[in-house]
């Protein structure tokens, strides 16, 4: 019951627009573990908390970023840190945990 409330996010629709969206970046904030277990396909794998690398790999800072984690948590956090580096087209699309494509 819960769940809703902190997860207004919509994973499947986040995906959809990172498809549509020309150099988007799909970036999963979840650790290199959880990563190596199951990800969508394309996506880029940065740990939240090294989250600080990505100016090694994204250094234009008006790239569109999708930023999803396991259930939204760290996303949420992953998103506010980069707006704070500078980047401006961050969209916090949720948890993979609700994600109803396939994964790798």
């Amino acid at each position: 019951m819960f769940m809703g409330l902190f997860n207004h996010k919509d994973i499947n629709s986040g995906v959809n627009e990172w498809k549509n969206t020309k150099d988007a970046v799909l970036l999963d904030v979840r650790t290199a573990e959880e990563y190596s277990e199951y990800h969508i396909e394309g996506s880029t794998n940065i740990p939240l908390g090294n989250l600080d690398s990505i100016v090694q790999f994204i250094t234009d800072k008006s790239t569109p970023l999708f930023v999803h984690c396991l259930s939204g948590g760290r996303s949420a956090r992953a998103v506010a840190f980069l707006k704070s580096k500078g980047y401006t087209d961050v969209h916090d699309i949720g948890g993979i945990s609700a994600y109803r494509g396939e994964t790798v």
